[in-house]
């Protein structure tokens, strides 16, 4: 088996993370623009909004569709397809004519983005080995994270200068740029079966959906992971209604958030030399846990303040930057016969938890309160996933 797997040619690991990316800056780019788009049209902010939630539904269903055609067709084919899709609804959102137009846009846009999302991971997981699967995937799981981090950043200041069309102009350019470097550079990783049988996508997924320690191990990676989407939602609110900092102040803690899961991701790269894959899955979710318990301790007892959250949540996301890519591996390795679909399920369970999340967050007059409240119950929903899943295996 070692040697099957050394001899698929190697996918360059920094354009792995580039196909990831792309997918996820798309989600939040176009935030800070709403309002202006909102004018143009005449539309409501509830119909701009909906280019939001479109979005979100088409990267956790697409990332489902993705996974067993390119176990069946070829990862480099689908994920080609994808990035093209996404290159050309990104243009076809820039030049939108209406608001509904710019809707459909965007579902068609999350359509082909996922592909970076679910197929990057399977590509990296194709070509790793045991000792260097933990280490590929943390970097393509901050790519993802990273994005939600940047990307208002990025949106506000291409609207200020250029409008809210040149967001889409840009990223029509990242896409087609990212869509060349692939056919150029990214060698077919799987073993296409050369047929798709939907019936045998259903008995997959039917084996995936029906195993207690794949499920385990995608809730808990979910719970752990795409749940801070619930703060970063909150963030704006958090600290310009609640604590006071200036809109300029709150790209700069995101982006500090950032750093965090960054350092989470490049010690699970060391630690996993000398520590099993099962204590970082669990140690790094506990340190999340325990981090925003007391963040929402302090929010009951009106202690919070910018410091403060912002020292304790660098914490947490070190945590779930530990977390992370080993939940991925573990989930990935549950059934390696299926590692396309595997990854499909995974990014559906990430989205469909941050999605469930975020909508959490948004509940209640009292946004700190909300989303630690989320943020704990996700962390505790993740530990007990993990150790569920961990007792199958040992059973």
């Amino acid at each position: 088996m070692q040697s099957s797997t050394s001899s698929i040619p190697k996918a360059p690991l920094w354009l792995l993370a580039i196909v990831t990316i792309v997918g996820t800056l798309a989600m939040h780019m176009f935030i800070p623009a709403l309002p202006d788009a909102a004018r143009h049209f005449g539309a409501s902010n509830a119909q701009m909004q909906q280019t939001i939630t479109v979005y979100i539904v088409g990267l956790a269903v697409g990332q489902l569709i993705y996974g067993p055609m390119s176990d069946a067709l070829g990862r480099r084919p689908m994920l080609l397809t994808g990035l093209c899709l996404y290159t050309a609804a990104s243009l076809w959102a820039a030049l939108a004519p209406s608001a509904s137009m710019l809707v459909g846009a965007r579902l068609f846009q999350a359509l082909g983005g996922c592909a970076g999302l679910a197929l990057g991971r399977a590509i990296a997981r194709d070509t790793a080995t045991p000792e260097t699967a933990v280490g590929s995937l943390a970097l393509l799981n901050l790519m993802m994270m990273i994005g939600p981090g940047v990307a208002p950043s990025m949106g506000a200041g291409l609207d200020a200068v250029f409008g809210w069309r040149s967001i889409f102009a840009a990223l029509t350019l990242m896409g087609l740029l990212t869509t060349l470097g692939v056919w150029r550079l990214l060698p077919e990783t799987g073993r296409p079966t050369g047929q798709l049988d939907w019936r045998k996508v259903r008995d997959d997924y039917r084996t995936l959906l029906s195993s207690p320690q794949f499920l385990g191990f995608a809730i808990g990676g979910g719970s752990a992971t795409t749940s801070i989407y619930a703060f970063i939602a909150a963030a704006p609110f958090i600290f310009m209604d609640q604590l006071h900092a200036s809109k300029s102040e709150v790209g700069l803690y995101l982006g500090l958030l950032m750093a965090g899961m960054a350092v989470g991701n490049a010690l699970a790269r060391k630690l996993i030399q000398h520590l099993p894959v099962e204590r970082l899955m669990l140690s790094g979710n506990l340190l999340s846990l325990v981090c925003v318990a007391l963040l929402l301790l302090l929010t009951l007892t009106h202690h919070l303040s910018v410091p403060v959250l912002v020292g304790i949540m660098m914490v947490y996301t070190l945590g779930s930057g530990v977390t992370s890519p080993a939940a991925l591996t573990k989930a990935l390795g549950v059934h390696t016969d299926l590692t396309g679909s595997a990854a499909g399920v995974y990014g559906f369970s990430q989205m469909a938890v941050g999605g469930l999340c975020t909508l959490g967050a948004s509940l209640g007059n009292n946004p700190a309160l909300s989303a630690f409240t989320v943020l704990t119950l996700a962390c505790i929903v993740g530990q007990l996933g993990f150790r569920s899943a961990l007792r199958v295996k040992t059973a």
